[in-house]
C-alpha cells in the first residue's frame, strides 16, 4: 500500500489503540512523546522541504527509495513509524505468529524463539539510533535487516514486515538504558494478523 499525499501534504497518522493499550509495554506517556511530538515534527519537517522541490506529489515509498539528505531522513522516519505504530495491538501475554509468516519465520529460523532471539539480538547490537527489521525478498525469504538512522528495507529492495525502533525516545521514559528490556516487552503487542497481511500481499 502507497502513502499518497493529501492536498501535497502528509498527515500525521491515526493511532489504532487507546493511549493505554499498549500498557505495560509502551507507556501512554512514551506513545504521547514518540507519536504526538517526534513523528508529528518528522511530518512538519519533511512537508516543508518538499514544497516547491521535485519529490512534491511523490508518494512517502517513492521519496524514501528517491532522495537523500534531510528529505530522506524525515521521509524514512514517517514510513518507519507508520509502520512501527500500525503493527501494535493492545498488550497479550501469549502471543505468537499466524499464518504464512509463521510458516516463513520456522523454515527460515527454525523456531518462532530462535527468531525471536536473534531479532533481539538485532536490536541490542545496532550501535546508536536506528531499527531492526524483518524483511522479505521478491522469493518470500525472511531476512532480519539492521538501519542506521532513518533507514528502510525498501531501499535493499526488500518488503518491510515488522519493525522494531531503537531510537532512544521510543524506550528511554519507560526502560531507561534497558534496551533489550523494552524489545522483549514488544512481542506481547505485535498485531500478527498485521503481519501475516503485509508478508502476503
Amino acid at each position: 500500500m502507497k502513502t499518497e499525499p493529501i492536498n501535497g501534504k502528509f498527515e500525521l497518522m491515526a493511532l489504532p489503540f487507546t493511549a493505554n493499550a499498549l500498557e505495560p509495554a509502551i507507556s501512554a506517556e512514551t506513545l504521547s512523546f514518540h507519536h504526538g511530538k517526534h513523528l508529528q515534527t518528522y511530518v512538519n519537517n519533511l512537508n516543508a522541504a518538499l514544497s516547491g522541490s521535485k519529490f512534491e506529489g511523490l508518494t512517502l515509498e517513492e521519496i524514501v527509495m528517491k532522495a537523500d539528505g534531510g528529505i530522506l531522513n524525515n521521509a524514512g522516519q514517517i514510513l518507519n513509524h507508520n509502520l512501527y505504530f500500525s503493527q501494535f495491538k493492545p498488550y497479550c501475554e501469549q502471543n505468537e505468529p499466524v499464518g504464512e509468516l509463521a510458516a516463513a519465520i520456522e523454515r527460515e529460523f527454525g523456531t518462532f524463539q530462535e527468531f525471536q532471539q536473534q531479532f533481539q539480538v538485532g536490536g541490542a547490537t545496532l550501535f546508536g539510533s536506528g531499527w531492526v527489521w524483518l524483511a522479505a525478498d521478491a522469493q518470500g525469504k525472511l531476512h532480519i535487516v539492521q538501519e542506521p538512522n532513518a533507514g528502510n528495507p525498501i531501499r535493499r529492495g526488500l518488503k518491510p514486515i515488522l519493525t522494531f525502533d531503537v531510537w532512544e525516545h521510543a524506550y528511554y521514559l519507560d526502560y531507561q538504558n534497558r534496551r533489550v528490556d523494552h524489545l522483549v516487552q514488544l512481542w506481547h503487542i505485535l498485531d500478527w494478523q498485521e503481519l501475516n497481511h503485509r508478508y502476503t500481499e
